[in-house]
């Protein structure tokens, strides 16, 4: 898995709306047209529509045309290469030979993750 669809996954499950629409769309057979996913949720129907593209632009869910509907299908083998791709750098640590799988992404990526909630953006205070 490449680090872009990486931080594209972690992206779309970053948001609770997200991880709700991927748990429902599981829960109802892994398959749910747009109408009946908004159907579940209170949100506006341009806001459903853009947190599922979010989840599609992250190979979360796939998007099949029928008709005038748009069928949204959970894509759980996507989420499986991401445990893996945790699992691989819990059981490679970091002074290991080889390099961690999250050695790869990118410094921006690395900093925002161990960066405290709420601390410095890494704007000078000006003052």
């Amino acid at each position: 898995m490449s680090p872009e669809t990486l931080d594209r996954v972690f992206g779309a499950l970053a948001h609770p709306a997200r991880r709700r629409m991927l748990t429902t769309l599981h829960a109802r057979g892994g398959r749910m047209t747009a109408g009946e996913i908004a159907d579940r949720f209170r949100h506006s129907w341009p806001t459903t529509t853009r947190h599922l593209r979010v989840l599609s632009d992250a190979e979360l869910v796939d998007i099949e045309e029928e008709g005038r509907n748009r069928l949204y299908s959970s894509r759980p083998q996507a989420l499986q290469e991401v445990v893996a791709w945790l699992a691989r750098g819990i059981a490679q640590p970091l002074g290991g030979r080889g390099r961690a799988p999250w050695a790869e992404l990118g410094y921006a990526t690395l900093r925002n993750a161990i960066r405290e909630p709420g601390g410095d953006d890494g704007a000078a205070d000006e003052g």
